[in-house]
């Protein structure tokens, strides 16, 4: 299985900003304590504070460890399956079978760009769409 980690920057840059997180947390907790706030106003500088430490560990982590989270993993057909890839393909067939099953004539009276279907003059030697030449 091979995974897509995060780089080592962004997460050492995450560690700091949540640490500045939590000394924002410690200073909004005592000056709403110091001003006579309301309760939630302290308990909110609390959950900030215990979000930024866990934020904080976890960046760290990230940053200096030589196992690191994956962003993403990104596995074989053989490794293992993929639900979502099984659905578009269903997804897919029932939007081909739709439209196999509409009548489409074409105007053969009419000429189109082979590389940008762009309707084209019979005496036309480029496209006026994309304006590459035109097979004579």
């Amino acid at each position: 299985m091979k995974s897509v980690k995060p780089g080592r920057g962004p997460s050492m840059m995450g560690a700091f900003g949540s640490a500045a997180a939590v000394v924002f947390g410690i200073i909004w907790t005592f000056a709403a304590m110091s001003m006579g706030a309301p309760g939630f106003f302290a308990l909110f500088g609390i959950v900030f504070i215990g979000m930024g430490i866990v934020n904080t560990i976890y960046n760290y982590r990230n940053a200096t460890g030589k196992n690191r989270f994956s962003a993403f993993d990104i596995t074989d057909g053989s490794e293992e399956s993929d639900s979502l890839d099984e659905y578009f393909a269903k997804e897919r067939q029932r939007e081909k079978t739709a439209f196999d099953s509409r009548d489409v004539t074409l105007d053969e009276s009419k000429n189109f760009c082979p590389y940008c279907g762009n309707t084209v003059e019979d005496d036309y030697v480029f496209c006026s769409n994309c304006g590459k030449q035109l097979p004579q």
